[in-house]
This record gives structure tokens, C-alpha cells and sequence, in this order.
């Protein structure tokens, strides 16, 4: 994807893959603004592993819906992977969305009636790849996450870790350039909880940029970069050249 010819923008930052330029969202709460993002200036380059922590109503939840594409700033620029998509239609929003992200839900957001093969399958359907073709990527999606053998087993069979490695299975099946995560093991047990970051860490060794929005100190932990939100603003943003876990 690249930005249109002749734009007075094409050089903003062309290595980071995410960048935005003073982002602002307000809201309108029983005639009140509330300001969630209040001007953000953010980078984050290719193959990063990045958390975002911060307290409720800190405007961490809104930079994620931001940086996903489920929602448009009030103010300022949002570049992805060299395009300006804060002033895309929300038609060209969507396909871009469908493109670029891959979202992993707290709740994890599966069809109950639809067995693991056909969730994972899914956004394929919606991007137009043919059966033959993405019955291929799904399989192939599902084996990278340890789940070759529950292809035809619905949700309701499945344990809860199971269920969200089916939530990461089918985010990356259209080859994303994010990994975008919503408290990915809000509702898993501890143990699972470290199955699944063990599972981001080996996808982030393996080249995927990973975002992760948190407010659990021990799941940030596995990220190279932690930003901290508050009020609306980053508060701050620490990188670490080794982790701890």
C-alpha cells in the first residue's frame, strides 16, 4: 500500500509501520467532552512487540479502536504501513481493515455454531479467496497454533485456551501486518494465560508485530516496549532490550 502520487505526505516516516501525529478522540457523554486521546504522537516500526498499559479511562481502549480501524480520530494523522487512513472512507476503512489487522478479543469473539476450520476461514470469505484456497490457509493457520487436530471441533468442545488460539489462528490468516490484542487471557485461567504469551512470543520471534492493550503488569512484561497511557496522553513509553517473564 502506498500513499497517493503527489501527496505532501508520502515521507512521513516510511520505516515505521504505525505512525500518528497528534491523535485526538473526544466523546460526548450526557453533554460533557470527554477527551480520550488528547494530541498522541506515536511510532511503532515493523516487528515490534508492543503493550499498552494504563488505567481506566486512561484512552488506551480508544488508541487500540484507533490503530484497528474500528473507529476515526476527531484530530490529527494516522499513517499505516505508508497511508494516511485517517481520512479514509469507511468503506476504504474496512477493507483496509480486513487487510492489515488481526484482532484477538478478550471474549474471543467466535461463531458457537461454526466449528474451528470455518472461524479461522472466515475473513478469507469476506476478502473474496476462493474456497479451495483458503480452506488451505485456514488448515495451515490452525497447525501454527498447535490445533491441527480440533479442525472440526466447535467452540463449546473446546477448553478456553483452545478457544483463543482459534482467536489467534484466524487473525493471522490474512497475513496481517498487526497483531492487535485486547487483553488476550482476560479470561483465561494462569496457566493458560501463559500459553497463549508463549504462543505471542513465538509469532514475534518469528516477525509479527504485536500490540497488546493490558492493564496486567505480567502480560506486558513479554512485550520489548511498554507505553502507558494516562488521561489521554503517554504518560510513558520504556524500551527494554531483554525481557523478563
Amino acid at each position: 500500500m502506498a500513499a497517493a502520487v503527489g501527496s505532501p505526505m508520502t515521507t512521513t516516516t516510511p520505516e515505521a509501520l504505525i505512525t500518528t501525529k497528534k491523535l485526538e478522540r473526544r466523546y460526548e457523554m450526557g453533554g460533557e467532552i470527554i477527551h480520550a486521546l488528547r494530541g498522541v504522537d506515536l511510532a511503532i516500526q515493523r516487528g515490534e512487540y508492543v503493550a499498552i498499559m494504563g488505567p481506566s479511562g486512561s484512552g488506551k481502549s480508544t488508541l487500540m479502536n484507533l490503530i484497528g480501524l474500528l473507529d476515526t480520530p476527531d484530530g490529527g494523522e494516522y499513517w499505516l504501513n505508508g497511508t494516511l487512513v485517517s481520512e479514509m472512507s469507511d468503506r476504504e476503512l474496512a477493507r483496509t481493515r480486513n487487510k492489515e489487522v488481526g484482532f484477538v478479543f478478550q471474549t474471543f469473539n467466535l461463531l458457537p455454531r461454526a466449528n474451528a476450520l470455518h472461524n479461522v476461514e472466515t475473513p478469507l470469505i469476506y476478502a473474496g479467496v476462493r474456497r479451495k484456497d483458503r480452506l488451505q490457509r485456514a488448515r495451515a493457520s490452525l497447525e501454527r497454533v498447535g490445533l491441527g487436530d480440533r479442525m472440526s471441533h466447535r467452540p463449546s468442545e473446546m477448553s478456553g485456551g483452545q478457544r483463543q488460539r482459534v482467536a489467534v489462528a484466524r487473525a493471522l490468516v490474512t497475513e496481517p501486518s498487526i497483531l492487535l490484542a485486547d487483553e488476550p487471557t482476560g479470561n483465561l485461567d494462569t496457566a493458560t494465560s501463559v500459553e497463549i504469551m508463549a504462543l505471542f512470543d513465538e509469532l514475534h520471534a518469528a516477525g509479527h508485530t504485536i500490540i497488546v492493550v493490558t492493564h496486567e503488569p505480567e502480560i506486558a512484561a513479554h512485550a520489548e516496549r511498554q507505553i502507558v497511557l494516562r488521561d489521554g496522553i503517554i504518560e510513558s513509553d520504556e524500551r527494554r532490550s531483554s525481557r523478563s517473564h
